[in-house]
């Protein structure tokens, strides 16, 4: 029998779309990566104004791909609008880089957020790092469960996570900033110093910000995109900043921005300084809840990916089988799951992740928004959304990430050049997909 490409229905509404951007872009990030930037800040004002500059800056991220999503709403997006303006040899080795980030990047959340968990739910001698390890498959393994159900399935389950984080983050952060004693902060630098500060603090706010632009990959599955995907992404994203917002106000506000910095994992202790010992148990279900939503948006998007590719004949044709009745593409999910669970198991830290998710992010983001221009220029989509400022603030937007893939490449020189050979490994791979597919047609 030969297999037949399945056609994919738009089934997600605003709300839906704007949940995943939502939970793509508060997976453990904020809880984690305040530490890091206190510390490179340096002092409060540096502080929140790399938080403030960096949700200002993947604001104008938004808009950019809100335009492109818009102009361009296809399955797997983020793939197709690469090929389609430049060559689908650069966007399948984008995506295979991608591809590898996102699983290993995932598999990462759902460690920690296991660490996280494990103490509240097994007996002392269970905790070990393999029992953390086991955690975490177990959470990758149910979210793909309730994805293979189907994409209505996952998306109510994005809703329900989306908005227990929302909540959680709320009443953390409200109850810390009346409850909790406001701690003094001595935090004089430099002037000469500023800008370098400033420049390093920024770039893990950039990550705690990032994944906004995969929902890409769900165009296809938003009910008249054209109108609504603008609106799912920047009504998301602008809840991202609020929040982000006033949890960094309520950890300096309880900690101090030395006590920020000093606090690796500053929810629990910005947890503890509110409610005692016992938050930390509050905390600790937050953070595992918000771990659960950022793998689930993961793996409701990545899959449409893979089914771009698979149109452009890079993947096997089996990659395109939808299934007509859930709406998910099972080989695709499966492909996915393996690309989360395999890393699971060689996970370096949280820190170098970080730089490597960033530094292939950046290059990836660059080409993928300077689509902008070409899309504009052709005429494509007119008369859907367009983003205010164009073209300056797209513009000044890929000049951001440009400066901070610099940064990085003179800073972790190393974790950048993995991140090129990964890049580079797809293109014998693309020819390699072409050509055997070239041979079986």
């Amino acid at each position: 029998m030969v297999d037949e490409p399945g056609k994919i229905q738009a089934r997600l509404s605003t709300f839906d779309t704007a949940m995943v951007v939502f939970s793509l872009v508060v997976g453990i990030g904020i809880f984690r990566t305040p530490a890091i930037v206190a510390g490179a800040a340096g002092s409060t004002a540096v502080f929140f104004a790399a938080w403030t500059v960096g949700g200002l800056i993947s604001l104008l991220g938004a808009l950019t791909f809100a335009e492109i999503g818009s102009r361009h709403p296809r399955a797997g997006g983020y793939y197709r609008v690469v090929a389609d303006c430049y060559h689908p040899a650069l966007a399948f080795m984008l995506n295979w880089a991608q591809t590898l980030m996102q699983g290993a990047g995932a598999a990462g959340v759902a460690f920690i957020g296991a660490e996280y968990l494990a103490p509240f739910v097994l007996p002392t001698a269970w905790r070990t790092p393999h029992s953390s390890l086991a955690l975490a498959c177990a959470l990758m393994l149910v979210l793909l469960l309730l994805n293979y159900l189907g994409i209505r399935s996952g998306a109510r389950t994005q809703n329900l996570l989306s908005l227990l984080k929302i909540g959680m983050i709320i009443g953390l952060a409200s109850l810390a900033l009346v409850l909790a004693p406001r701690v003094a902060s001595v935090d004089v630098i430099p002037a000469k110093a500023w800008g370098t500060r400033f420049a390093a603090a920024l770039i893990p706010c950039f990550y705690a910000y990032g994944g906004y632009q995969m929902t890409m990959n769900l165009g296809a599955d938003v009910k008249d995109a054209r109108k609504r995907f603008p609106l799912a992404v920047t009504g998301g994203m602008l809840c991202v900043i609020a929040l982000y917002l006033l949890i960094n106000i309520a950890y300096q506000r309880a900690l101090g921005t030395e006590g920020v910095a000093g606090s690796k994992l500053v929810a629990a202790a910005l947890s503890r300084a509110t409610f005692g010992p016992s938050g930390e148990a509050l905390v600790s279900v937050a953070i595992f809840l918000s771990a659960a939503g950022f793998v689930n948006a993961t793996i409701l998007q990545m899959p449409r990916s893979f089914y771009a590719m698979a149109e452009d004949g890079v993947l096997p044709r089996a990659f395109l089988r939808v299934n007509p009745s859930t709406q998910v593409q099972e080989i695709g999910l499966l492909f996915f799951g393996a690309t989360m669970l395999l890393p699971a198991f060689l996970l370096g830290s949280f820190e170098k992740l970080l730089n490597y998710v960033i530094f292939t992010d950046a290059l990836t983001l660059v080409v993928v928004a300077s689509t902008l221009f070409i899309l504009r220029r052709r005429g494509t989509g007119d008369g859907g959304f367009s983003m205010p400022g164009y073209p300056v603030l797209p513009a000044l937007y890929i000049l951001c990430l440009a400066g901070v893939a610099t940064h990085l490449l003179v800073t972790e020189t190393r974790l950048a050049l993995v991140g090129v050979a990964i890049l580079l490994t797809g293109w014998p791979l693309f020819r390699l997909g072409r050509k055997l597919m070239e041979s079986t047609a």
